[in-house]
Parts: structure tokens; C-alpha cells; sequence
């Protein structure tokens, strides 16, 4: 990691003045957008200004272009919408509107500008910067600026972050806001499911998106629904008869309800609008089931961001500082975009001529290369839909005569249950026999083993914790007992789903295979648990809605000190001894300091945080926050630093303290986990397919080489199958963490934004990418934190 000096010669901003707006419609998560780029702009020794009412207030000028300081952004994360306003404005469109904000813009020698909006926005900002010298020559012959600001103010830079809850701009896995729309969107569906179940009703759902169906797919996706109308992918037709052929043998199979979701801009093959409306008297005329509409409208664009929106906001916001203290005159205006799991910069026009050539190939009626240019998560998620919400015939299905085994294994995580229904729909699919496990290898060796079919775990999606129950027994004390119901089961391939405990299964199994054949099988390993500890893989299933139970818990409890006098809250994550919940989760609360094992802190460290908070809270801030990992240090308790806080804090600030304990383990799955969890499982038993057939031979399966035995987890960019041998070296087993996690480099920025000097790690900050380069690297990977 660089040191301080290094950043600030390289890096510094002094001298320069950024102004930062959002434009076009709102989106939850546009505040931590606007707070990181003022801190961070602050930081690094730049002016930065607020301009309020987007483009409307550029071109108007006088109050709206203010001078923000670091109190300026207070208080604002957990807040939705923008609370520096957006308006869609007629006036940047005409050049003489352009020319009036110019003229503001130089007034206040403002040259860097970064554009919070969806592609409209942007497409007007990089005109603006290509009209820019123009604009000035005209400024100079009306004699409203002189040669020196003409000279001083020469060039004009851009860096754009993508604010939209539709998700439908190009180079970018996931925009600002979609996340938090998806929330709204599954906490209403997963409510209405209740209703509709108690009175064997069907509900269609309408959503919005414009003309782009992804929140419509990836809610259908997220809660399981029986149809989903989007744009970019217009039934065949004659659809009207097979959706309702499709509700028909849902309820057939004993289901009591069906949720049809509608994108707004769902249209047939010839370009005619499908409303929730046309396809409720369908259902109705067709099928004569009780059915009702509920059109979500803007719920989905208000509410508190989430978890993944602010952290994507606040890296985003960091990220185009840096773009912009590195920009030059020849450098094009960029777009701040997320590539599975890494921040990338492209190019803001070929992003924008992608998103235009999206909605041509629909209006030209190419649907399929529409769906294309979406990207490759979109791709994905419809591949995934199609494959779990439609059951083929079972005369269309391969015949394997294949047996696998799914279970999980150590602590409940939340996307569990999604990752199971998953595995065993795509296994019938691919044609085989799929055995679900109960509690575990404790279960397995009982045998408590029994068949699955397709409807068994329909509606298992938004259900949290684990169904089929879990345990953290490993197979090494019951490996005799376990091979022998593998042999009566004759079970093929093995599919584990867990945390840590599931790796060193996985390992346990592979060790095996020399004294035991029948362990020399294909065996996969999905990592899930809330800690995020497994080597392997960035992310973990169940650790987003862990992350979101704790931000919302630490935005009630920030709430009920208001109006009080000041307070500093200690709050005691879980985690084990891996500070992924502490710090991402203070990351997304606006912590002051997060305590983890990884980092160690001594207590000229403690006393350092004690006096770097009494100093804000002197001057500015009522509210502290401090997070703590469970296993950060054996001596300093959470206990040990409440007092010390008390103590040191006593006349300034008083403390509260707050164990979260098993709520961060419980709840509803969110939209990402259970997105994240139905993929990559998904893909997994793609994989296992791939293996058994690679394996089979001479009537039986036998697989023994390193690359049969698999964790499949996210790195950067991708997903990939590692070998879990290969995992060893990678593996603190005695702290049960990996060596290296990616994560650490976000804590300088928690730190940053808490208004801590300290050094940051630029090395990973982007280079400039092309929009297609950067899909053809994508290889199937989910937007992650």
C-alpha cells in the first residue's frame, strides 16, 4: 500500500474545484454518491461544490452552485432519493442554456464535473464538454469572462455514475439504486404471496424499468414466479395459451397461488403493449381464477438504500475523484462502472451507444441481439429463469440415470434454500435423479436421504435459514457410514452447500479417496455463510442479507439519538475472526472505526479513535459509531471498549452499547442473495453434469483427479471452479480465514470518509477499458460488493 506522500504527489487536488450533481430521475443510493465525491474531493485538498436542481440549477446559477464542507454531507446515507435535487431540464438541451451554465461554471472556476444520472444525463454532460472551448469563445466576445479565464478554464472534465433503479445502461453490471428497487419490490411480493396463498389467488405484479426488463427478470428470479413479461424478450405467439397452460399444472401440483410479474414496457412479437391489466382478464377469462393487480409504481424508487447500494455508491464516488485528479485534456469523458466485483472506467460514449443500440435492435425487432447487449448478466439471469421456472415434459428430458446429493452444511445463511431449489431443478432438467440430505453428514450417515421431484421445493426461494437443515458435524468420525449409504443410494455426485465446515468437508472427502471409491465422484462446493470467510471466493451466499440486517439495525439505532446529546454507539458484529461484516457493514453505516482481527490495534490506537471522535463531535457530529468484530481481540472486549469510551469521552459524549448477535443470522434472504445463491448453483450442476459424463465409464463413475473436487466462488471478475487442495495454501485453518481477502482494501475508504488521514491503495483504481473488452472478460460473473 502506498504511503501518504506518494498518494499526494501523485493524487492531489489542490487547487482544483469539483462539482458534483444528480440529474434525471432519483435513485436510492445517490446520496452516498454525492457523500463520498465531497469527502473524497475534500480529502485529497480540492474545493468541491453542490449543484443543486441537476442541470436546472447549472444553468440558473446564484444559490444553487454551493460550496459543500464535510458536515455539508452528514447524516445523508441511510437517506433516499437526492437530497441535492434533480430535475429533468429543457433549458441544458438549447446551447444557450449550455452557454449561461458555462458561464456559472467558471464563475466559481469549477472544471471537473462529476454527473450522477442515468444515460440521458450523461449523453448531455459529454456535449456539454465537447462544446466547451466554444462555449468559452463566446463567453470572451460577449465580455462576460476575460482572456486569463478563457486560458485558465480551457478544458472541461467529465466523469459519469450511473443513478438509475431501471439498471438499463450498458458496461456497468449493476447502476445505483437497483438493489434498493429490487428490495421494494420482494419485500411487496414476498407479502402478497401470504395474501394470495390464504385465498388460492393469482397476483400480477407490475414494475418499472422503462423499456428494460431487469428488475421485472431478476425479481421473477428472485421469488420464484410462475411468468414474467419483459421487452427485450417478447413471448412467441400463442404465449396467452401456454402461460396459462403453465398456472394451470402449477396449481395442479397443489400450489395455492401464482405471481405473474409485468415489466411496464412489456411488448409482444409485433411490438404491441402487454399491460398487468391484459393479462389479468387472460387469467380471468381463460382460467376463471380470483386475480388481482398491484402496480408498484415509485415505491421502488424511494425508501433507504441498501447494503450493496451504498457500498457501490461510496466506492463509485471515490473512484471518480481519482478518475477525475487523473483526467487530462485528452482524456475522454468516463462512466464509473461495476464489473463483478471490481471498479472499471470506460469510455462514457461507447457506453451510451451500446444502451442506443439496445432499444434499436428492439424497435428493429432483433430480440435476440438485444438481449445480447445487455450484457452478460443479463444473459445469465435469463438462461437461469427459463431454466428453473419451465418444466420440461418428461419425454424432452436427457436420460442419465445419474443420482446427486445436495445438503448443507455448518451455519444457516439466508440464500440457502434459493441455492437448493436451484440444484434440484436444473438437476431434473439436465435428467437426474436428485437426493436431498437432512442435517447435514450427521444426516447423511443416518440416512436421512430421500428423492426430490421438481414441485418439492417450489416457494423455497424467500425462505431463510435452511430447510433442510444444517449441522456442523465433518464426515472424518462417520466416513464408513457414509460410504455405505452413498453405495445403497448409489449417489454420483455430491453437491455442498455451506460455510468453512463445508470446505474442510470437501477436503475430508477428497483426502478419502484413497481408502474410499465411493468418494471418487464429482464434488462441488457452493460457498454460504454469513461471515464470508471461505477462501476461494470474494463473496459468500447469506453474507449481503447479514449486511443488511446490520445497516438497518445501525441506522435505527443512530435514529434514536437524535435530539439527544451526543452519543457513541459500540456495536459487536458476528463473523467469527473474519472483520467482512465490521468493516463492509460500517463501510455502508458511516462508521468511525470498525475493530477487526485481521488489522491489529493496540491501545494507542483506541485512544487515537477516542480523540479523533471527541474532536468531530466537538465541531460538528452528535451521532459515533463503532463497530467491533466478535473475535478482534481476546482483550479488548466490547465490553473493555464501551468503558474506555465512556471514560475518555466523559463531558463530550456518552455511550451505548449493542451485541447484534443471531439477527444478523436470521430473515428473509435478500434480492442478492437470492440471486446469487439460484445462479451459482445454476452452474454448478451444469458443472457436476459436465464431470458425471466426463467420468463415466465402463457403467460406473469414478473421478479422482484435483479438478473433481470444486469450490465455485467469485474472483473479481469471474466465476470460477478452484480445487479445494489448491485452497490449502490459501487457508488460515486455525483462524478459519483466508490469507489474502479482497476486502481489505475498502477499509482506508471507511477511514477516508470518516475524515481519517490515511494512506490508499490506488493500484487497483481503473485504467480506461472498452466497453466490449469488458464484457468478453465478464465470463458469467453477478455484480458483487
Amino acid at each position: 500500500m502506498p504511503d501518504n506522500k506518494k498518494f499526494f504527489e501523485n493524487l492531489s487536488g489542490a487547487g482544483k474545484a469539483i462539482a458534483v450533481l444528480t440529474s434525471g430521475g432519483d435513485a436510492q443510493g445517490m446520496n452516498a454518491a454525492v457523500r463520498a465525491v465531497v469527502r473524497m474531493g475534500i480529502y485529497v485538498g480540492a474545493k468541491v461544490y453542490f449543484i443543486h436542481e441537476g442541470y436546472q440549477g447549472m444553468v440558473d446559477g446564484g444559490e444553487n452552485i454551493k460550496e459543500a464542507n464535510w458536515e455539508s454531507v452528514s447524516s445523508m446515507l441511510q437517506v433516499g432519493g437526492t437530497v441535492i435535487g434533480s430535475a429533468r431540464c429543457k433549458d441544458f438541451r438549447t446551447r444557450e442554456g449550455r452557454l449561461k451554465a458555462a458561464h456559472n461554471l467558471v464563475q466559481k472556476g469549477i472544471t471537473n464535473l462529476c454527473v450522477i444520472g442515468g444515460d440521458g444525463s450523461l449523453t448531455g454532460a459529454n456535449l456539454f464538454r465537447e462544446e466547451w472551448s466554444g462555449l468559452l469563445a463566446e463567453l470572451l466576445q460577449q465580455g462576460l469572462i476575460d482572456e486569463e479565464a478563457t486560458q485558465k478554464y480551457s478544458a472541461l472534465h467529465i466523469v459519469g455514475m450511473v443513478g438509475s433503479i431501471d439498471n438499463d445502461f450498458c458496461g456497468t453490471d449493476m447502476t445505483i439504486g437497483t438493489d434498493s428497487a429490487l428490495h421494494r419490490i420482494i419485500e411487496v411480493v414476498d407479502a402478497i404471496m401470504t395474501t394470495a396463498q390464504s385465498h388460492q389467488r393469482t397476483f400480477v405484479l407490475e414494475v418499472m424499468g422503462r423499456h428494460c426488463g431487469y428488475l421485472a427478470l431478476v425479481s421473477a428470479l428472485a421469488c420464484g414466479a410462475d411468468w414474467v413479461l419483459i421487452p427485450e424478450m417478447p413471448p412467441e405467439d400463442g404465449w396467452e395459451e401456454k402461460m396459462c397452460q403453465k398456472l394451470s399444472a402449477t396449481r395442479s401440483r397443489g400450489s395455492r397461488l401464482n405471481i405473474i410479474i409485468v415489466a411496464e414496457g412489456a411488448i409482444d412479437r409485433h411490438g404491441k403493449a402487454i399491460t398487468s391489466s391484459i393479462v389479468k382478464d387472460l387469467v380471468v377469462r381463460c382460467l376463471g381464477f380470483d386475480t388481482r393487480v398491484t402496480i408498484l409504481g415509485h415505491v421502488q424508487r424511494g425508501g433507504t438504500p441498501s447494503a450493496f447500494d451504498r457500498i457501490l455508491a461510496s466506492r463509485m464516488g471515490v473512484e471518480a475523484v481519482l478518475a477525475l485528479l487523473e483526467t487530462t485534456a485528452n482524456t475522454p469523458a468516463c462512466v464509473v462502472s461495476l464489473c463483478g466485483n471490481q471498479s472499471v472506467r470506460l469510455p462514457l460514449m461507447e457506453c451510451v451507444q451500446m444502451t442506443q443500440e439496445v432499444q434499436k435492435a428492439m424497435d428493429e425487432k432483433r430480440f435476440e441481439d438485444a438481449v445480447q447487449l445487455r450484457g452478460r448478466s443479463f444473459q445469465n439471469n435469463l438462461k437461469t429463469y427459463k431454466l428453473l421456472a419451465h418444466r420440461k415434459p418428461a419425454s424432452e428430458l436427457p436420460v442419465s440415470n445419474f443420482n446427486v446429493a445436495v445438503l448443507n452444511v455448518g451455519a444457516p445463511a439466508a440464500g440457502m434454500n434459493a441455492a437448493v431449489r436451484s440444484a434440484v431443478r436444473v438437476g431434473i432438467s439436465e435428467g437426474h435423479k436428485m437426493f436431498a440430505v437432512n442435517d447435514g453428514f450427521e444426516g447423511f450417515s443416518k440416512g436421512q436421504i430421500k428423492e426430490v421431484n421438481w414441485a418439492d421445493v417450489g416457494g423455497w426461494t424467500g425462505q431463510g435459514g435452511s430447510l433442510l437443515g444444517t449441522k456442523r458435524t465433518l464426515p472424518a468420525k462417520h466416513l464408513d457410514k457414509i460410504a455405505e449409504q452413498m453405495r445403497k443410494y448409489n449417489i454420483n455426485a455430491l453437491l455442498v452447500i455451506g460455510g468453512f465446515e463445508a470446505l474442510e468437508c470437501l477436503m475430508q472427502l477428497y483426502e478419502a479417496r484413497a481408502s474410499y471409491e465411493e468418494f471418487c465422484i464429482p464434488l462441488c462446493m457452493l460457498p454460504a455463510t454469513i461471515s464470508n470467510n471461505v477462501p476461494g471466493t470474494d463473496l459468500s451466499i447469506g453474507a449481503d442479507t447479514a449486511l443488511n440486517a446490520i445497516v438497518e439495525t445501525c441506522d435505527r439505532i443512530k435514529q434514536s439519538a437524535s435530539g439527544t446529546k451526543r452519543r457513541v454507539f459500540i456495536i459487536e458484529t458476528m463473523g467469527g475472526y473474519c472483520g467482512y461484516l465490521a468493516s463492509v457493514g460500517g463501510l455502508a453505516a458511516g462508521a468511525d472505526a470498525a475493530y477487526i482481527y485481521e488489522e491489529p490495534f493496540d491501545i494507542r490506537d483506541l485512544q487515537s479513535n477516542v480523540e479523533h471522535l471527541t474532536e468531530k463531535m466537538k465541531t460538528s457530529i452528535q451521532r459515533g459509531l463503532i463497530l467491533r468484530n466478535e473475535n478482534s481481540n481476546e482483550n479488548y472486549t466490547t465490553d473493555f471498549i464501551y468503558q474506555l469510551y465512556s471514560e475518555e469521552g466523559r463531558g463530550v459524549f456518552d455511550c451505548r452499547k449493542n451485541v447484534l448477535g443471531h439477527m444478523q443470522q436470521g430473515g428473509a434472504p435478500s434480492p442478492f442473495d437470492r440471486n446469487f445463491g439460484t445462479k451459482i448453483s445454476a452452474k454448478a450442476m451444469q458443472w457436476i453434469s459436465k464431470k458425471l459424463n466426463e467420468s463415466y465409464r465402463r457403467g460406473r463413475v469414478f473421478a479422482n483427479t484435483d479438478d473433481s473436487a470444486c469450490l465455485l466462488g467469485m474472483r473479481r471478475r469471474a466465476l470460477v471452479f478452484q480445487p479445494v487442495v489448491q485452497l490449502k495454501n490459501e487457508t488460515d485453518f486455525v483462524h478459519r480465514i483466508p490469507k489474502e481477502q479482497w476486502w481489505l482494501k475498502l477499509r482506508p475508504l471507511m477511514k477516508i470518509l470518516a475524515k481519517y488521514k490515511t494512506s490508499y491503495d490506488v493500484s487497483d483504481s481503473g485504467q480506461m477499458e472498452h466497453v466490449v473488452l469488458n464484457r468478453s472478460k465478464a465470463s458469467g460473473a453477478t455484480a458483487a460488493i
